[in-house]
């Protein structure tokens, strides 16, 4: 299989240097990146990639078996880093692709060397003392509005995710992600998404990790935050004067900030 073409991979940066690689959330693909990426491939080799399904990926790659569970996603992180012969990279994940990572570090332990948390969330749902940010019935509506009318939900719920209203180009230009995604594929992994529950990986993460949150959040709040930094002994919470879910997108001074610091730190 064509794994470069399949996940429409793109290296970027000094050859020589560590790697980071960047993986995209629910709905949007590697363009997310673009307004961090040049701070970062000055000093890092830069890998981005489409999961299959999103973006530019090969569609005819895809499959729902594989697809319904984090661990299919988890699988095209470790097939990418086999790809390009991989070991000890820096994983920068936005969204539910923190979660992704923490699987990838646990099935492929020499290919991930530290973690990137943007915008974590290992439970969408609330669970007695836990708060997800959405009530199971929350959850439910949520599903049931986007697997009825896609793009009406993706032009509703987008700048919703984003946040910022004062800057509408913002939304728009999550809308437009959410609705260039096949609609099939996006409602799998959706279901995929929310209703998943990694809470208890999280005690396997032993890397160095950084979890980036942002000051307002309505998809990751703050308690989330807390609660991932506090499950990862070896983890650093750092609060981004941000609001909405991408950081990348809606902050990326700071969050590219944030991550150099990060990793140049690193042994």
């Amino acid at each position: 299989m064509d794994i470069r073409n399949r996940n429409r991979i793109r290296v970027v940066g000094p050859q020589n240097g560590p790697t980071v690689v960047l993986a995209h959330g629910f709905g949007c693909d590697q363009n997310m990146w673009r307004l961090v990426l040049p701070t970062l491939a000055e000093h890092y080799q830069v890998v981005l990639f489409d999961y299959v399904g999103s973006g530019g990926s090969d569609l005819s790659a895809w499959s729902q078996e594989r697809y319904t569970s984090l661990e299919g996603y988890a699988l095209d992180v470790i097939e990418v880093c086999q790809e390009l012969d991989l070991e000890r990279v820096a994983f920068v994940g936005h969204s539910v692709s923190a979660m992704v990572g923490v699987l990838a570090a646990r099935a492929a332990p020499k290919r991930i060397g530290s973690l990137v948390m943007v915008a974590p969330s290992p439970c969408y749902i609330d669970d007695g003392d836990y708060r997800g940010g959405f009530s199971a019935e929350d959850i439910d509506e949520l599903l049931a509005s986007l697997e009825s009318n896609y793009l009406g939900w993706s032009s509703t719920m987008a700048p919703v995710i984003m946040g910022n209203p004062e800057r509408p180009e913002l939304g728009q230009e999550l809308t437009h992600s959410f609705c260039a995604t096949d609609p099939d594929i996006a409602r799998v992994f959706a279901r995929t998404t929310f209703l998943s529950d990694t809470r208890q990986d999280l005690k396997s993460v032993s890397v160095p990790t950084l979890v980036l949150e942002c000051a307002q959040d309505v998809i990751a709040p703050r308690e989330v935050g807390a609660y991932v930094h506090a499950a990862i002994p070896s983890s650093r919470l750092v609060t981004l004067d941000a609001t909405g879910h991408c950081p990348q997108l809606s902050a990326p001074e700071a969050t590219a900030q944030a991550i150099t610091e990060f990793l140049g730190h690193l042994p």
